[in-house]
């Protein structure tokens, strides 16, 4: 019996099979564990970031964690320096809270009924699917508004850019467990 030839056979088949076993293993892990890539076509439309559809807001409160919607544009300056921001915070925390972008300038419909005058803003809704009421509206330029038939309070927002730890001191005071 040839070894050599059976070896060189052999070790590629090998190699191929074990690659495939550790994807295989990777893949499977994170399926169950619910890490699986954020984004992806498998992964829960309500937690995608970015917006092209109608926003649900009814089912999005459903899920009991806090919200934030910023409504901007790609090729805005500002929202530009706020997209890898709302993109780490949109993955980190998958499950923990839902952070949306909308495109305003591709898909202007999907702002009707908030209160969007500038890009970039955000609104935002706290775990109980309230608008947020923060502590001190004042230290972050928060607007606050309310129906004038009823002083309801319906929309909670901010104009211009956040940084990453303004958009977690926020949504950790809108009811985010981290």
């Amino acid at each position: 019996m040839n070894w050599t030839k059976t070896a060189k056979i052999l070790a590629p088949v090998l190699i191929i099979l074990a690659v495939a076993g550790i994807w295989w293993l990777k893949n499977s892990r994170d399926a169950l564990n619910g890490t699986g890539n954020p984004g992806t076509e498998d992964s829960n439309p309500d937690f995608a970031l970015h917006v092209t559809e109608k926003i649900n807001l009814e089912k999005l409160k459903s899920y009991g964690i806090p919200i934030v919607i910023d409504f901007g544009a790609d090729s805005c300056i500002p929202c530009k320096e706020m997209a890898p921001v709302l993109r780490e915070l949109n993955e980190d925390l998958r499950g923990k809270a839902i952070v949306k972008f909308v495109d305003v300038w591709k898909y202007q419909s999907l702002a009707d009924g908030y209160p969007v005058a500038v890009i970039p803003t955000q609104v935002f809704i706290d775990a109980r699917g309230k608008p947020y009421v923060p502590s001190d509206p004042s230290v972050l330029n928060l607007k606050m508004y309310s129906m004038r038939d009823t002083n309801e309070h319906v929309f909670t927002t901010h104009e211009g850019g956040l940084t990453r730890g303004q958009l977690l001191s926020i949504l950790e005071e809108m009811g985010l467990e981290r």
